[in-house]
């Protein structure tokens, strides 16, 4: 006489099928191992995999209690395959559930400056500190003012500038150094703000 343990799944099934819960019970100890395992490896949680486990062969014993079970000897294929809908769809429903609107919190994430347009009181600023700018560039030694001049106004690559002052490159860079330098430490001791 053959044990459950000797039979195949599909045999298995059917005699679930016709009322034998024990021919189930070996089918879970069967793969019980392999889907956890497979379930763990998923959601790396031992009470959610339990849970998502549990869920996969009681959806098991629904769909062979309706009928909707075919025999192809792909039982372990098919259980395998409602483990990995589960954890798909406990996935998507976290995700979903941790989408935020903004109608749900008393910040409005949509209200950030940098998404609207500039006030008047921005375009006040930003006047300010071009004239700040102005100064400052009119406050530097000659040969800074002019190297800054001719990079930032004019567009002008360091070779264009080198060429126009009759320098070289690394003395047009060097001005153009001590220019931001220079800028740098008179609107700190001025305490000019160069940014908005």
């Amino acid at each position: 006489m053959t044990t459950l343990n000797e039979v195949s799944d599909d045999i298995l099934i059917a005699n679930y099928v016709k009322g034998d819960n024990e021919a189930f019970d070996a089918l879970i100890e069967r793969h019980k191992n392999r889907i956890f395992n497979y379930i763990f490896h998923s959601v790396k949680d031992t009470d959610l995999a339990n849970d998502i486990f549990q869920e996969t062969f009681v959806k098991a014993i629904m769909t062979i209690k309706q009928g909707r079970y075919v025999e192809n000897g792909h039982f372990a294929a098919w259980i395998t395959r409602i483990a990995h809908n589960l954890i798909i769809d406990f996935y998507r429903q976290e995700k979903t559930e941790n989408v935020q609107s903004s109608d749900s919190c008393d910040i409005d994430i949509l209200n950030r400056k940098e998404l609207s347009e500039a006030t008047i009181e921005d375009d006040i600023i930003v006047d300010q500190i071009h004239n700040d700018v102005r100064k400052l560039v009119t406050a530097l030694p000659a040969n800074q003012r002019e190297v800054l001049l001719m990079r930032y106004y004019k567009n002008m690559s360091f070779k264009e500038i080198a060429d126009r002052t009759n320098v070289s490159i690394n003395t047009a860079l060097g001005r153009m150094r001590y220019a931001i330098i220079n800028m740098r430490r008179m609107a700190v001791e001025n305490n000019i703000v160069l940014t908005v």
